[in-house]
């Protein structure tokens, strides 16, 4: 048997604990540690119980800022295997820049408004857990657009062969896919890759995070919405 999955959460809403602690408590999958009200409460909770994900939200007492993210920073420096879904009730590009700041791999940013079931949160939270990464679309949304407005100039450096390689990446394509579509030699793609992610300011990482983001920026010139998971 596969073990639950051990989480601890958080939430400055007495009504949101109250949710979370049932539908959590109620799946099989989960392990529910600790329920907190407060950003102290919460990193207290991770010292004591190391878990496996953390389920937080944005804004909590002490000062109602960004605790949330930033403990999530934290963690990305001090427990990088611990996954975090950040649940919020703000699209705000700002917050959702900050948690995938330093890569997308086992983060999580999820609308309470656009929560609709239990599995939606357990599904979310097996691939943070797994190193995965779950956006909501409404924050994709805003996030490109935002996105966009500082990167729009470094799209339009592309040569034509660059944008049209950016869109066989928008469309999912792995490189030899690529070449094989656009008649290349694999090489000949990497190396318009490589041109293209310097371009776009993406540098070099492990995390696939750099085709993320250059799709996004894509299909926002496209107008089109994106879902990263």
């Amino acid at each position: 048997m596969v073990a639950p999955i051990r989480v601890v959460a958080a939430d400055d809403s007495y009504l949101t604990r109250e949710f979370l602690s049932n539908i959590l408590a109620s799946s099989p999958e989960i392990d529910l540690l600790a329920v907190c009200s407060n950003a102290k409460e919460l990193m207290a909770a991770i010292e004591a119980e190391s878990p496996d994900v953390v389920l937080t939200d944005v804004r909590m007492p002490p000062f109602r800022a960004d605790e949330g993210i930033q403990i999530a920073a934290h963690l990305r420096e001090t427990a990088p295997e611990v996954g975090v879904v950040v649940l919020s009730a703000d699209a705000e590009p700002a917050y959702a820049l900050g948690l995938f700041e330093h890569g997308t791999a086992g983060r999580a940013y999820l609308l309470k408004e656009g929560l609709r079931s239990r599995e939606e949160l357990v599904a979310a939270i097996k691939s943070v857990a797994r190193g995965g990464s779950v956006i909501d679309p409404v924050v994709v949304d805003v996030l490109i657009q935002a996105r966009v407005r500082d990167k729009r100039s470094r799209l339009s450096e592309l040569t034509p062969r660059e944008l049209e390689i950016l869109a066989e990446i928008a469309a999912g394509k792995s490189n030899g896919a690529i070449a094989e579509s656009l008649v290349l030699t694999k090489r000949a793609v990497e190396k318009h890759i490589n041109s293209i992610f310097a371009k776009l300011d993406l540098p070099e990482t492990e995390d696939v995070s750099r085709r993320v983001k250059a799709t996004l920026m894509f299909r926002a010139e496209q107008g089109g919405a994106a879902h990263v998971d």
